[in-house]
Parts: structure tokens; sequence; C-alpha cells
């Protein structure tokens, strides 16, 4: 059966995944707004997009379809008149943009544009009250116009897009449709409710959604194989959420997952999400940052007793070492490989530089980024095929290639 998702595990080969090319929201960062849109610093966005382009192309390469997240948007604003007026007020809405006569003159400037994939760019990229025609504004004075300067942003941009792993999640054949942890980052799902309510070819199961009240992200959601899902709980991702995610997953007749084990790591900007300190690359082989074993604790989740009550769940603490817990649930000898070797000083630096946030493309077959070789050489020399791209800019988002990757659709493991 043809499935519009079909990811069962963090290894199967790759053959179809979401991206997003960094566009001129990269471009609307400022010294002042960094902190507030969850950047380090201002990458350069023409060298951002050619080492994205490079990350496109390994794909491509080893047999990937790769589909971009703005281009799935137009298809769905091209359904109709209808669809697209709904989008635009939703996004006017999550914007923050309170005014009346402001929503009314955001909402006939984003009509003006023809082209629908130009039209999803806009609300990605920002709107500066300086693009609002002058003279309609200045029909109607107000004390919002007296304080706020012409490059005052009407709606913020949304520069981390291009981490597409953490607005979304697959799981099994649905979708984990996340309500972010950030405010500056909510409005990223409103991309994935349209495309997965309207595009006709990627409706699909949502096995959580945006308007539930606890915060979970994409990186903090591997799929250790059909049956088993590792969820972080981590900076951005609530204890809440998962819980919810179980009852949802175990009341659900069509997903396979009957095991969720929680992993509870250190609360940081550094380890934000579990993808940062932790991703599987072979069958029996994982990389981690030796920074969170101390502190490290899982829990199991099973399905309760009495289904559809509020005990439907049982939970209960794993001990052992991780090589042991993830040898009971893969019921194989396993092997990790810390970063940098475990070196303290240059398993932090590459940490930080996502030397833990690989990208499986095929079981053994990983892409990382260049700056991480310590990190690399030691894959290799566990018989890890090992694809590096250019990183100085992207990285500068603080995520790696398994961030900027949502997989659709994995073959699954023999």
């Amino acid at each position: 059966m043809n499935r519009v998702i079909n990811v069962r595990s963090e290894i199967g080969p790759l053959k179809k995944v979401l991206l997003h090319r960094p566009g001129n929201e990269l471009l609307n960062l400022t010294p002042d707004s960094l902190t507030r849109l969850l950047f380090d610093d201002i990458p350069f966005l023409p060298d951002a997009q050619k080492e994205h382009d490079e990350f496109a192309n390994i794909l491509k390469s080893n047999g990937v379809e790769v589909v971009y997240l703005e281009d799935l948007m137009a298809d769905v604003l091209e359904i109709s008149e209808e669809i697209e007026n709904k989008f635009l007020r939703q996004f006017i809405f999550e914007a923050g943009i309170k005014t009346p006569k402001y929503k009314n003159l955001v909402f006939e400037y984003l009509k003006s544009f023809k082209n629908k994939k130009e039209l999803v760019l806009k609300t990605m990229e920002g709107i500066k009250i300086l693009e609002i025609n002058r003279a309609k504004r200045e029909i109607e004075q107000s004390l919002v116009d007296l304080v706020s300067e012409e490059s005052d942003f009407l709606a913020d941009p949304m520069p981390n897009l291009y981490f597409t792993r953490d607005p979304f999640a697959s799981a099994g054949h649905g979708a984990i449709l996340n309500k972010m942890y950030s405010v500056t980052r909510c409005r990223e799902t409103i991309y994935a409710e349209y495309i997965f309510n309207y595009h006709p070819e990627y409706r699909v199961e949502k096995l959580y959604d945006r308007y539930l009240p606890y915060h979970i992200e994409g990186g903090d959601v591997l799929n250790l194989n059909e049956h088993v899902l590792a969820v972080g709980i981590s900076q951005r991702t609530e204890p809440g959420a998962i819980d919810q995610l179980a009852k949802n997953i175990f009341r659900n007749p069509n997903c396979e997952i009957d095991t969720i084990l929680a992993f509870n790591i250190p609360v940081s900007r550094a380890f934000m999400h579990l993808d940062t300190v932790f991703t599987q690359i072979d069958y029996d082989k994982f990389t981690y940052h030796p920074g969170i074993m101390e502190t490290l604790q899982v829990f199991e989740i099973t399905e309760g007793d009495i289904p559809d009550s509020d005990e439907d769940l049982n939970v209960r603490e794993i001990n052992g070492s991780l090589e042991e817990i993830l040898e009971k649930y893969l019921h194989r000898k396993i092997t990790l490989i810390p970063c940098a070797g475990g070196e303290k000083t240059s398993s932090e630096r590459e940490q930080w530089n996502d030397g833990t946030n690989t990208l499986c493309i095929a079981p053994g077959v990983v892409v990382v980024y260049n700056r991480n070789n310590i990190t690399n050489n030691i894959l290799r020399e566990h018989g890890i095929k090992v694809f590096e791209m250019t990183s100085a800019e992207l990285s500068r988002g603080r995520g790696g290639p398994r961030c900027m990757s949502m997989p659709l659709i994995r073959e699954d493991l023999k």
C-alpha cells in the first residue's frame, strides 16, 4: 500500500523527505532580535542556501525524493480562495496583529500576491510596516502609527523554519503535529496543519495536535522500531505532552506502536532536543553525547489495564545502562559511540556543532556536518559510511542534518 507517511525506524532507507530552503527570513534577523528568535548568530544567506542545496543534492544522489515545505503549502493555497482566505486570517491572528486597521491592511497586502509560492515565502519572511502602502496607512492615524518605526515588524520572520524536524514528527503512518515550546516557533506548525488537512496527497492521521496544551517538538521524537517510540523530556518537550501522545497512540487502532520510552535529559540550550545528544546510525549503533549520562533517566510507558480511563497508562522507570535498555527493546547487542570519542573538551565543542545530530539515510550511512571531524572519523572507524556537508552558516542556527530534515517515507527494515 502507498502511504503518505511511512516511518517506522530511524535507519530504514530514506525514500522521501521534507525540507525548507532558507529564505529571506534570515535577512530579517538582527542583533536585537536574535535571542527572541532563538538564534545565536546571523547566518550569511547566500552561503546558507549553497550549503542547504549541497545537503539536498547529497540526499537526491542517494535516491531520496526531496519535497519542500513552501511548495506543498503553495499547492494548498491553489486549491481554493476560501482556503487561502482562511489561512491568511489565521496567519494574521497567530502573528499577533491585533488592531483592526492592520489586520485588514495586512490581509489586503498578502492578497496582492498572485504567485502562491511567493505569498507563502512572504509569510515566512516577515512583514514590516513599510511594506504596507503609506497612503492607506495614513487614512486613519493611530497611536500605533505615531510610536512605530517604518522598519518595525507587523509579523515577525520565522528563521527557524529550515529545521523542518521540529514542527511535526512522522511516526508509523501518522503525524505528530506539535505545539512548539517558543512563541516565535508556534506559528511554524500552521503550514503542516494546512498541508495535512487540505493537500490532496498529504492528508494524514494526526497522533497529536498543535492545539493541545503541552509542548512537544519533533527533535525529541525517535522511531526505534515499528513498536517502540523514543521521546525526549527536554527543554522543549513536556512530560504532559508525552502522556497525551501515549494515550492518543494506544487508542488508535491503526497505530502499531505499543511502547514509548521517555528519555529525561538535562534542560539546556545545548541539549535542546533528544536528537542533539542521541541518534541511531545503524542496526546496532548509536551516537551520543557523554554529558547526558550522569542524569539520564528512562521511563517505559505502555497501555494501562483500563483503556479510555484516567488510568490508561502504565509508567515505570527502567533501570540499567543505556546500552542495556536499548538492547532490551531492540533485541540485539548495541554499540554506543561517544561524540568526539568522549574527550570532554572536544565532545562539548562538537556536540554544540551538532556532532551527534546525524541523519541516517540507510543502515550505516549518515549525513553529517564536516566541521565535526573528530566524531566523523570515529564513525568511519566503526564502519559507518559518512557523507559530509559544508556547515559554516547553517550551523549558526544550532541544528544539524537531522534537524533540517523531516522523513516522510522510509523503507521498512527486513
